[in-house]
Parts: C-alpha cells; structure tokens; sequence
C-alpha cells in the first residue's frame, strides 16, 4: 500500500468513527429534525386564533415565543400539552388593527437551530407561509399571499427533511453500495421515488392512516435489511436488493413516503395550496436526494484508485456501523408502541 493510500485509508476510518457518533441515536436523533410550527388563524376583524407548537427533544422544548405587536393582548389561553412529541398551546390574541402588512417576531430563534414554519389563514380565504430560520426571525403578515412563498417554504422544508433525516438518507445513500451500473441505480431511485411519493400523497390528503411510530421502527429496520444484504454481496453471495433492486427500492420506498407524511403533518398543509404545498415539498425531498446521490457518486468516482487499495475490513466495519445503528433506531422507536 502507497503512503497516498495509507494516510486516506486513516482519513476515512475517521470519516466512519465522525459518522457514527454523528448519527448515533443518543445524540443525533434520527429524524428528529422537525421545525417549530406558528398559525394565526383570522376570525374577526383584527382577531386571531393562534396555534403555537415546538418539538420536544426528551421533555424540553426550544426556548421560542412569538412576539405580536404592541397593541396586540391575548384574550386567551390553553394550557401548554405535550401532543406526540410536541409541545402545543392554543390562544386568541386581539389587535387594535388587523396585522396584514405588519411585522411578527420569534424571539429565541437566533439561538436555536430550529426552524419555525409560519401559516396565517385570513377571513378572505387567502393563506401566507413562509419559513423564518435563525438568521431571519421577523416576518410581515402579507395582505395579498404569493404562490411562491408557499412553493419555496416547502421546498425547502423537503430538502431540508431529507439532507438531516439521517434515516432515509441512509438507506438511499446504501444503494448506491449495493446497486452496480448506473441504469439499474437509476431504475432503483426511479422506483424509490415513485412509492414514497405515492404513499405521501395519499397519507397527507387523508386516505391512507397508518400510526407513525411502527413506520418509523420499520423504516430503520429496512436500513438493518440493506446492511445486510450489503454484507452478502461483499461475500460473494448478492441477495434479492443486487438482484432486484427497483422491487426492493419501491417496496420500502412506501414505507418512507409515510415517514415523510408523517414529517409534514407536524407543520400541516395550508387550506388554500394544498396540492401546491404537497408538490413542493416532495420535490424538495427529491433535490436533496438527488443532490445526495450525485455528490457521493462523484467522490466514489474521484476516489476509486484509492479505495481498491485500502483493507477489506474497513468496508465491512462501515456496514456493520450502518447496521448496528439502524437497529438501535429500530429497537429504540419500538419501544415507544410496545
């Protein structure tokens, strides 16, 4: 082995060991990556219900609050409950004047690394979303919406879901381990695209019900699944993933589009741009899948001289380090339904 590829195989045994640790449940909880949710609903003249949710991370909550203007003065309250892993409180704020073309603050989100979606529903039946990130915390309540906003809040809520949910960028990235020639690893994300779209359209329009946290336990079970049919082909025995891959891929690919489902009923769909809503936020996901993939093909490509020369056990400890992690999800997201 070259000196070249004796430092880069000690480079990437440290890119695992940061991978682990980075994904590792306890301190990187897998699809734990939900952003706050803020809705002002209009119901009089300068009247408003407000439905305030954070995620919890163990029993704690972000330290966000929404600041209205100064003439605002809230009539009313309900006690903040915890709503599956959210925290969620409801009240009715009235203002002297109505707050379309005024500014509204989140104050805390400049430091934290959660994301707040914003929806306001008028009287008029028009809608406004938008996302506020830590480096922008203050939005103006539109009086006329745009398409766009919606279109662009969701996308990047959807590039956003698949880029830190480490779960489902996990098993597309393990693909690209098991899945040789660029036609069939085309057929196999095609296939992968098709389900989860199929089944996050019919779970967020209502048609398809199914509990979250057996989705979520499944969905890491099938990461175990593809550690190990990696392993197999590593032993010179391919399983059905080598063999079929597009039929496996769609096949747990409806698994994830109900984890994604899930994921976008935390923030909700806007009444007025639902199909819009629905349509960017799946083709947010697919830019950052796509986006993923590409990125990691092309290391593979510029790598590959040095990747011949490194040990056969360096390949098979970053899958055994894929599966071991994807079961502890599995057994850890199980608990929570037996």
């Amino acid at each position: 082995m070259t000196g070249l590829a004796r430092a880069f195989g000690v480079q990437l045994r440290v890119l695992v060991l940061a991978l682990t640790w980075l994904c590792w449940p306890g301190d990187a909880h897998a699809h734990d990556v939900r952003p706050a949710f803020l809705q002002l609903t209009q119901t009089g003249h300068a009247r408003y219900q407000v439905l305030w949710k954070r995620p919890l991370r163990g029993d704690k909550a972000p330290p966000l609050t929404p600041v209205f203007p100064d003439d605002c003065h809230e009539l009313s309250s309900s006690e903040a409950l915890s709503v599956q892993g959210a925290l969620v409180q409801r009240s009715l704020v009235e203002c002297e004047a109505t707050l379309s073309g005024r500014s509204l603050r989140l104050d805390g989100l400049g430091r934290t690394l959660i994301d707040t979606l914003v929806q306001v529903n008028l009287t008029d039946g028009t809608s406004q979303s938008l996302l506020l990130r830590t480096h922008h915390d203050t939005f103006v309540v539109a009086a006329a919406p745009s398409s766009l906003d919606v279109a662009g809040s969701y996308v990047t809520l959807g590039v956003e879901h698949i880029l830190l949910g480490f779960d489902h960028l996990l098993f597309v990235l393990g693909l690209l381990w098991i899945v040789h020639g660029l036609r069939r690893l085309v057929a196999a994300i095609t296939a992968f695209t098709a389900a989860h779209s199929l089944t996050l359209a019919l779970a967020s329009l209502g048609f398809l019900r199914v509990p979250g946290p057996p989705v979520e336990a499944a969905i890491a079970l099938s990461i175990v699944c593809l550690a190990a049919e990696i392993l197999h082909g590593l032993s010179g025995r391919p399983g059905w993933t080598a063999r079929r891959p597009w039929a496996i891929a769609f096949s747990v690919g409806l698994l994830h589009g109900l984890g994604f489902a899930g994921a976008l009923a935390d923030v909700g769909l806007p009444e007025a741009h639902v199909p819009l809503a629905l349509f960017s936020f799946n083709l947010g996901v697919e830019l950052g899948q796509v986006g993923c993939v590409l990125a990691v093909s092309c290391l593979l490509r510029i790598t590959r001289a040095w990747r011949e020369q490194l040990p056969r056990w360096l390949e098979r400890g970053a899958v055994y380090a894929l599966g071991s992690i994807a079961a502890f999800w599995a057994a850890e997201r199980s608990m929570s339904f037996l």
